[in-house]
């Protein structure tokens, strides 16, 4: 009987050790989770990039007879084309271009799609009737989303003749999507008549009023193009109010005579670069080298310029 009695006694003691020395242990779900679970951290936002948009204004000059035959387009026409290739813009505008001369730089300058029609009938290439304010742009950098041509008149959305104006006056437009940016922006090429004043200051209040009713997106804004006035003219000031002129605001700039009128010095400033709501403007170049050994590749200095996209 005692023996009994002391091998239950032993019995509860050692159960009662083993209960003790007993560690809990925790549900092997929960536990992998605490091992495999890291803090959630927050996306980093990518920095926003910058994008240079080039842009050239450039009055080609018709192909004509002229008094020093070097400066006839035969002779000087290999210089467009390697102009272009060497500055590498985004967006070009021609003004007093012709189809010839328009069939030349695509035929030279790979890469590029264009809109334009002829100022006098309307008509693209090959039925284009006189000069072409086209609009060039870099299919690898930019894609067309919209265009279209208005007449600088009272009647713009036909071919017509404005105001004083001596020849039929056209702004060419598009919408342009910057691919890398995902941004777009809208661009105008014009070409101002050479003596009508109220046409040239009519033509500009048009323009205005256009940019606004096509627009509707609200886009940073380009416009091109000669406006055969000088800076200081009145009919200028229209523009003032919703653009900015390149050569003025642009950090890196020159004051140089765009009209050269076949001499290195050049006449006077009457091309131009305006724009709006781009995320700034690194510089402003009238461009005056030679290109593909030719001196003076027009009657006029293209210019560019250079402006922001951030994207």
């Amino acid at each position: 009987m005692m023996k009994k009695y002391f091998l239950l006694v032993f019995l509860a003691l050692a159960a009662l050790i083993v209960s003790c020395g007993k560690t809990p242990v925790s549900d092997p779900v929960e536990k992998e989770d605490e091992e495999t679970a890291t803090p959630s951290t927050p996306a980093t936002p990518s920095e926003p990039k910058d994008y240079t948009i080039k842009v050239i204004s450039y009055n080609i000059r018709v192909p004509s007879n002229e008094t020093n035959p070097d400066n006839n387009w035969p002779v000087r026409k290999p210089g467009t084309p390697a102009m272009l290739l060497a500055q590498k813009p985004t967006v070009f505008g021609l003004q007093e271009a012709v189809t010839e001369q328009i069939n030349y730089i695509v035929e030279n300058v790979p890469g590029y799609s264009y809109y334009g029609v002829g100022r006098d009938n309307g008509k693209p290439i090959p039925g284009a009737s006189g000069e072409i304010m086209a609009i060039f742009w870099d299919n690898k950098q930019v894609e067309a989303v919209d265009w279209g041509t208005f007449w600088l008149s009272e009647t713009p959305d036909r071919v017509s003749l404005g105001w004083d104006a001596a020849c039929r006056r056209t702004a060419t437009w598009g919408i342009f999507l910057h691919k890398e940016s995902g941004r777009k922006f809208f661009y105008v090429n014009t070409h101002l008549d050479h003596k009508g004043a109220t046409a040239r200051k009519e033509g500009l209040k048009l323009i205005v009023s256009k940019i606004a009713e096509l627009n509707t997106e609200k886009l940073p804004v380009i416009l091109t193009g000669d406006f055969n006035v000088k800076p200081t003219d009145a009919s200028v000031e229209v523009l003032r109010g919703t653009l900015q002129d390149a050569r003025v605001v642009a950090p890196v700039t020159d004051t140089d005579n765009t009209y050269n009128a076949w001499t290195a010095k050049g006449k006077s400033i009457i091309d131009y670069i305006w724009f709006s709501g781009f995320d700034g403007i690194l510089y402003y170049h009238t461009l005056r080298d030679a290109y593909g050994g030719v001196s003076l590749i027009s009657d006029h200095y293209p210019v560019s310029a250079g402006l922001l996209l951030r994207g």
